[in-house]
């Protein structure tokens, strides 16, 4: 994940409400970009970016929905405030839905607006830390060996050392002993920590948790 400052991206094909809304989070000494369609800001996007997105519903060519829809299709957790002067319920339903973090109608007070800016970026700072953490686990796991790795699946499937020596051929000895490398590579102290910390990286179904 990228180290940047968090964003405010603004996409709104009229210019004087890319500007206001720029100057609002600017006021605030948040960084803002702002774009004039979806497909200007699709063609610079970073999905390591941290921050969230202000988006105008109506635009011409791809709508404020349809970006949405791509960005859900690219697997993007890039929280969405959709901001429209034309907007109604079943729009606003659609939208939220789909995952949308807020829907708010212009005009809106500018404080008002900030409130969810604030909200929106802590929601990302979150899910920002939660993904690097799980692809820290994952890189951890990656300098296993293929013993190793062999070793921890039959953990994960709750075996344990004496069923996992037998099965492999090993001895008791040299599973403990490969044990001992999985948790010193794992950064963790004993199996239930390591056991734990899998579950925690999406590597390890809850069902298989006996900790």
């Amino acid at each position: 994940m990228s180290n940047a400052e968090p964003t405010v991206f603004i996409v709104d094909d009229d210019e004087a409400a890319r500007r206001s809304f720029r100057e609002l989070a600017e006021s605030v000494a948040l960084h803002a970009k702002t774009f004039a369609s979806a497909r200007e800001f699709l063609e610079t996007y970073d999905p390591d970016c941290c921050g969230c997105l202000l988006l105008d519903v109506r635009m011409p060519g791809l709508s404020g929905l349809r970006l949405q829809e791509e960005m859900n299709q690219r697997g993007s957790n890039l929280p969405i405030i959709f901001i429209t002067g034309h907007g109604d319920i079943p729009m606003a339903v659609e939208a939220l839905k789909k995952g949308a973090f807020d829907f708010v109608e212009k005009p809106i007070r500018g404080q008002l607006l900030l409130e969810r800016i604030h909200s929106a970026l802590e929601q990302h700072r979150q899910s920002y830390r939660e993904i690097a953490r799980i692809r820290q686990i994952r890189a951890r796991q990656a300098l296993l060996t293929d013993r190793e790795n062999e070793i921890l699946e039959r953990v994960k499937a709750g075996q344990s050392s004496k069923l996992i020596a037998r099965e492999l051929g090993l001895s008791r000895k040299t599973v403990d002993a490969h044990m001992t490398n999985i948790r010193e590579k794992m950064g963790v102290e004993s199996t239930p920590q390591l056991i734990m910390l899998l579950y925690d990286g999406g590597l390890l179904s809850p069902s298989l948790v006996r900790v």
